[in-house]
Order: structure tokens, then sequence, then C-alpha cells
């Protein structure tokens, strides 16, 4: 019986970020269509991004929470810290380097473990 608690709440719980990184594929897309019909700047859409960032795993962090009902904020840390280490492997792989991982790596996951929390927390 707890086993089936504990795979439950591990599919819920890629259910949550399966959403956060659809979520943050629609608004990534937005994003590029602004930036090609209004020319952005550099410095805007990247505040942009971490606004994204911190939004979808706010989201996917209240999702948890709403769900798993105790100890929320840490569902909530925990699915802004998974939502980042996909995101970093990602971007490892694609790059094939670590040096563009690396100059925002801490300061990334510290706002997506906090949004994810604060979803977690506002649940």
């Amino acid at each position: 019986m707890e086993k089936r608690n504990h795979l439950e709440t591990g599919l819920f719980l890629l259910k949550c970020l399966s959403l956060a990184y659809i979520l943050t594929a629609a608004l990534l897309a937005l994003l590029a269509l602004l930036v090609y019909r209004f020319s952005l700047s550099e410095k805007l859409v990247e505040l942009v991004i971490i606004v994204i960032y911190v939004g979808t795993t706010f989201f996917g962090g209240f999702l948890a929470g709403k769900r798993l009902q105790r100890r929320k904020f840490l569902w909530g840390l925990l699915v802004g810290s998974l939502y980042f280490l996909i995101l970093a492997a990602i971007s490892l792989i694609v790059n094939h380097s670590f040096q563009d991982v690396a100059a925002g790596f801490l300061s990334v996951l510290a706002l997506c473990a906090a949004g994810g929390m604060l979803g977690g927390m506002f649940s």
C-alpha cells in the first residue's frame, strides 16, 4: 500500500514538472514572438526569462502543494529544484560545455527552488 502511495506521488510530481515545462515552452515561444515583433532589448529578455522560470516553478509547486497537502513547501522546493536540474542537464547536452550553464548556476537554482517553494506555501 505504501509503495503505491510513493509511486503515485512520484508520478504526480512528474505531471507537475511536465505542466511546468509545457507552460515554459508556451511562454518562451510567446517571448520569441515578442522579440521578433518589437526588437526587445537583451536585458529585458533576460529578465522575462527569469520571470518565466520563477512563474512556472511557482505553478508546479502550487499544484504539488495542492494535491499532496502535507509539507507543501518541501514538495514545492523539490519541484523547483528538479525543474532546474532538468533545465541544466538539457542546457549542458545542447551546449556541450559547462561554461554557459555555470554563468548563472546558483542564482537560477535559487530562483527556481524559491519559486517552487513559494508555490507550495501558497497552495
